[in-house]
């Protein structure tokens, strides 16, 4: 009698072997991540906030800026997307480990009120993509001193 769940897998019988070859992936049944999807997981964003603007930073390695869009959607919403294509496979090559994720990606960021929406620029370099929103100075409310009577 095993002493393992059968959620593990019938590897080699009923015995579980722990020294065995076979190496158990706890995930092998689970729904997995389509490649569109592994690349959206892949895609790196910073935000920061300077005293003049918003900055964002994503890392795009192997892109050229002709694969990346960026756009406004819905008046304040960042979207930051592309594509990733497959390397070509050769009938003679043999692959040992595929990583790199390939497929669309795709990131949207609700900007805050006090942007500059027609002053937005984009800048790529060594795979890394910057886009900077230029903050507006915030309007400071009106204040009318009332006098009290009485």
């Amino acid at each position: 009698m095993s002493l393992i769940p059968s959620f593990f897998g019938n590897r080699r019988g009923n015995n579980f072997d722990p020294f065995s070859v076979d190496v158990w992936d706890p995930f092998k049944n689970f729904p997995s991540l389509s490649q569109e999807n592994s690349a959206f997981v892949s895609t790196r964003v910073d935000w920061k906030e300077t005293p003049e603007a918003h900055v964002f930073k994503a890392d795009l390695p192997g892109l050229k800026k002709e694969e990346v869009k960026v756009e406004i959607e819905d008046d304040r919403v960042l979207r930051i997307s592309g594509e990733r294509n497959v390397e070509k496979e050769e009938k003679n090559d043999t692959w040992h480990r595929v990583e790199r994720s390939c497929g669309k990606f795709s990131r949207r960021f609700r900007l805050p009120e006090n942007v500059k929406m027609d002053q937005i620029y984009a800048s790529m370099e060594n795979g890394v993509l910057t886009v900077t929103i230029p903050k507006a100075e915030l309007k400071k409310p009106d204040i009318k001193t009332i006098q009290i009577s009485g």
